[in-house]
């Protein structure tokens, strides 16, 4: 299937990290605390060159033979001491700005750490209420790529990259600060570097920038692809296709690699760039600061002084091209994310959600004038003016050919889709006006295809009620014939049942999601026949579990077998959408219309 493509978010460059800030907001006194810490970092950083001037002006090149003449020991004494005190003011320095440093990488890296989890939470949370819509057209490791690697890319500029910046942009303004205000002659130094430097990485930090988006993009190819054929281990083996897709997940790699290697290209270019333009505009400052010494016009330790300012600025100004990089990176994984957390699902929650007391003996459920069309079919009508009323603990049978409307009924019944026209009524009230939880909550399924989770027989039974006792797990497995074999299994209910269940057989994992469905004790049973792939043996078994799960409540069930037919109070025909018969198997067969032909083509032996 074809990899969705979201619409772009704005073309803002790092602006794009602006979706961050809802999860920033919440740890505000952190920022600020980090802030704090940068700033004392920076000041600490900016006093070193102030401290080292007055170290080499009046503790080395000043006094009574400095120049060759006999020294004072007095003086030289005087000196010893000055020169100490400025040593232990440079160490001061060292120490303020060690201490500062290690506080704010704490507090930032705290920060990525944090900010990056309530992201990945939120982003699944909201994923995991899309309707099937949002997951015909994205595959799920599109959505794994950008909860793994994009989540990473902003965890890394959150955590380190965007306090790095912030800390260079503040010692690069501190730094022409000071040699505005030390050397005013420096300003066209300043000039030079604003215009030199920062217009053009700009150019170049928007081509990284759409490149790193493109890389993401391929590194989510590959990862959907991996995600696809790793959970159909059996069938590409059953197909001797290893080599095949070996080759398929060779080739998406290869290219995310290109692209990688496009994004790193255009990237070092940039950092080229701004290291040697920096380099040569702080070369021919020293170059006019030396001249100035000769000249008499400047002393050393003011030359000192400048140079260790121009050193900072110009490396403030080379970090932050490689910042800058960070930045487009993550700006390029920020839009992805938000794309997946501003997905908004067709199937909205009820403004103002409805309630009714659940009913005793299974619900009333109404079909009225139905119409559907799948969003990725929109010119065929999946259900076509379907009524339908199905009564307290009645159990009603949906036969029909393959692609007739049977599998699209219990989707809608719960409200996977909304339907175009027409409406769906449970014990009288419109499931659109119920809460998706509420409506789900009274409805059990029991697929032909059984999902079992990477977990124990106790907690896949209580999946679908997480409040219920150890006990009340037992007296489920036991109404669905399971309890027999859960106990032969190595440590019984604790046992796992890996993934996907695959330490059991077929029959077994429908009694496990039968169990959970008796469990749950929903007053609404929908099951798509669950014994139409099983032996002899297991299909016993499990229609025993069935008839237990059935009883007392409403069921629908979707029928491929005479068995299961005969048991229904009702049968109802589907054909193309449309409802074309309705009654019992023997009213039907009399009738000699679309249920006698199937039933001559399936479901008599």
């Amino acid at each position: 299937m074809a990899r969705k493509e979201l619409p772009d978010a704005p073309k803002g460059a790092p602006r794009s990290l602006g979706g961050l800030l809802p999860f920033l907001r919440p740890y505000r006194w952190q920022i600020a605390l980090a802030g704090l810490f940068l700033l004392l970092a920076a000041a600490a950083t900016l006093l070193f060159p102030v401290a080292l001037r007055h170290l080499v002006d009046a503790g080395m090149a000043t006094g009574p033979g400095a120049s060759g003449g006999t020294p004072d020991p007095v003086a030289s004494g005087e000196r010893l001491l000055a020169l100490r005190g400025y040593f232990l003011w440079l160490f001061a320095v060292a120490v303020a700005l060690g201490l500062f440093s290690a506080a704010r990488f704490y507090t930032v890296t705290w920060l990525g750490e944090r900010v990056t989890a309530d992201l990945r939470t939120a982003i699944y949370r909201h994923v995991l209420r899309q309707s099937p819509e949002f997951f015909e057209t994205t595959q799920t490791g599109e959505v794994l790529s950008r909860l793994t690697t994009d989540t990473t890319l902003v965890q890394t500029v959150v955590g380190s990259s965007l306090s790095l910046g912030l800390r260079n942009a503040v010692m690069g303004l501190g730094a022409v600060a000071m040699l505005v205000w030390s050397h005013p002659q420096v300003m066209g130094l300043v000039l030079g570097v604003v215009v030199g430097v920062v217009l053009p990485a700009r150019w170049f930090g928007s081509r990284v920038r759409r490149l790193s988006r493109a890389s993401q993009d391929r590194v989510a190819d590959s990862s959907a692809i991996a995600a696809e054929v790793l959970n159909a281990i059996p069938v590409v083996q059953s197909h001797a296709a290893e080599g095949r897709e070996g080759s398929r997940f060779a080739q998406a790699t290869e290219n995310a690699f290109a692209t990688g290697v496009r994004r790193t290209r255009a990237r070092a270019a940039l950092v080229a760039f701004i290291i040697i333009t920096s380099a040569a505009l702080m070369l021919w400052g020293m170059y006019q600061g030396t001249l100035a010494v000769m000249a008499g016009s400047l002393s050393p330790g003011q030359l000192g002084q400048a140079v260790v300012y121009v050193i900072l600025l110009a490396g403030s100004v080379a970090a932050l091209g490689e910042v800058y990089g960070d930045l487009l990176r993550a700006a390029g994984a920020t839009e992805r994310l938000m794309e997946l957390l501003h997905a908004q699902s067709p199937v909205a929650e009820p403004v103002e959600p409805l309630s009714s007391p659940v009913p005793v003996k299974g619900s009333r459920v109404q079909l009225e004038a139905l119409t559907f069309h799948y969003p990725s079919r929109p010119q065929t009508p999946a259900l076509d003016h379907v009524d339908l009323a199905v009564a307290p603990g009645e159990t009603v049978a949906l036969v029909g050919a393959s692609g007739a409307g049977k599998t699209t009924v219990f989707q809608l019944l719960l409200r996977f889709y909304d339907p175009q026209t027409g409406r769906i009524l449970m014990d009288g009230v419109s499931i659109d006006r119920l809460s998706l939880a509420e409506l789900r909550g009274r409805i059990a399924i029991v697929p032909q295809e059984p999902v079992i989770f990477s977990s124990s027989a106790m907690d896949n039974i209580r999946y679908g009620r997480p409040e219920a006792s150890d006990d009340e797990v037992r007296s489920a497995a036991r109404a669905a014939y399971a309890e027999e074999f859960i106990t032969r299994l190595p440590e019984g209910y604790d046992t796992f049942l890996g993934e996907r269940g695959v330490r059991l057989s077929g029959g077994q994992r429908q009694r496990i999601a039968i169990a959970r469905a008796i469990l749950k004790n929903p007053p609404l049973l929908l099951l798509d026949e669950a014994t139409s792939a099983l032996d002899a043996e297991s299909e016993r078994m499990v229609q025993a579990a069935l008839e237990t799960a059935m009883r007392g409540r409403t069921t629908l069930v979707i029928a491929h077998r005479l068995a299961t037919v005969q048991r229904a109070d009702r049968i109802v025909v589907l054909d193309q959408g449309r409802l074309v018969e309705s009654g019992t198997h023997a009213e039907l067969l009399a009738l000699g219309g679309t249920y006698a032909r199937l039933a001559q083509l399936q479901f008599l032996e």
